[in-house]
């Protein structure tokens, strides 16, 4: 049976109990893992979504991302245990790094992204074992402190979603697993792997164990062109000026050849003029086409094939609108005995 994973955060439209809902019939459905993904335009945040999701599903695994910084590493263990308690062991973290753009934008004093990260890992982990623990470094430092309450688990996994090199690198020397980022094609994926793996052994670490997720963003309808439109918006979402500094030049080192560097000033000058109605309209078809699974469900099943080519072992599919969440989720459904099956 191929693994598959079910994503959602990005549509501020849907409220945390119908998200919960498309969970749990992802789970119906037997999706292995439900992810939500918590945003820097601040929709949802991922605690109360989580606490949402374990309560409607009882089977599949619960992730989320988390950009470290934004909370203490303390709060960030406390809370992982507290929903790692209520799923029942359920529960897996993608801690991600605190860039310029995110300091800046909660007015925090900016701390080389990768110590701050590395850092945040450790000591959650430090705390998770549920010892009194004491731990000091560049970014984070603290004395003496416990959990008040006996961990579920004292263990964790923590997926790093990494889309830089050095992200990478980090990830296969310390993680559990890599999220490889969303709005990237599978010749990325193939690329930011070999530089995960080769990490990953310098660390003598065994390749087999590792895991390898990747956020899809999917887009289907019966017509291709519909589908391309139907998804426009999230592909500029990763090309405005809050987002292209960390995203367009990190993704264009590893090896994403759908970018165009020649195309970043014109999809400067369609945000200056117009936002992000004109940005949208700026993104041409072939980023669309390249860093997304979309068309109708026989393209977007062989895109999503060759993500797993590339290494994906767990695709984490994103609809691109509400409507198309059922379709999507039936598309890729793992297989079911008839009374499994949905209606």
């Amino acid at each position: 049976m191929e693994r598959i994973g079910f994503a959602t955060g990005y549509d501020a439209s849907l409220t945390n109990r119908d998200m919960a809902n498309w969970m749990a019939e992802a789970e119906r459905r037997g999706y292995e893992i439900g992810f939500f993904s918590e945003t820097i335009e601040l929709n949802r945040d991922s605690p109360t979504a989580l606490a949402t999701f374990a309560l409607s599903t009882s089977r599949m695994t619960l992730g989320t991302t988390q950009i470290v910084r934004l909370r203490s590493p303390l709060v960030m263990a406390q809370t992982l245990a507290a929903l790692d308690e209520m799923a029942e062991g359920r529960i897996m973290l993608a801690p991600g790094a605190c860039t310029r753009t995110h300091s800046l934008r909660h007015g925090l004093e900016h701390i080389n992204a990768s110590v701050a990260l590395r850092e945040y890992v450790e000591s959650i982990r430090l705390i998770l074992s549920g010892e009194r623990v004491s731990y000091h470094g560049e970014a984070v430092n603290f004395d003496d402190v416990h959990l008040g309450f006996k961990p579920y688990r004292s263990y964790i996994p923590m997926y790093l979603p990494a889309t830089s090199r050095a992200g990478l690198r980090l990830a296969g020397k310390i993680a559990d697993g890599v999220l490889l980022n969303a709005i990237c094609s599978p010749e990325y994926s193939a690329n930011a792997l070999a530089i995960v793996r080769e990490s990953a052994e310098e660390a003598g670490r065994d390749w087999s164990e590792f895991k390898v997720a990747q956020l899809i963003n999917c887009s289907v309808e019966d017509d291709h062109d519909a589908a391309i439109q139907a998804i426009k918006w999230e592909v500029a979402s990763k090309l405005d000026p809050i987002q292209l500094p960390f995203i367009a030049e990190p993704k264009m080192k590893v090896g994403e050849p759908y970018i165009r560097r020649e195309d970043i000033p014109v999809f400067e000058e369609a945000w200056n003029r117009g936002g992000k109605e004109a940005l949208i309209e700026a993104v041409p078809d072939s980023y669309v086409e390249g860093m997304t699974a979309s068309g109708t469900p026989d393209e977007v099943v062989a895109r999503i094939q060759q993500y797993r080519d590339a290494g994906v072992h767990m695709p984490i599919l994103r609809p691109a609108a509400a409507h198309q969440t059922e379709r999507l989720l039936d598309l890729f459904a793992p297989a079911q005995t008839p009374a499994e099956a949905p209606a």
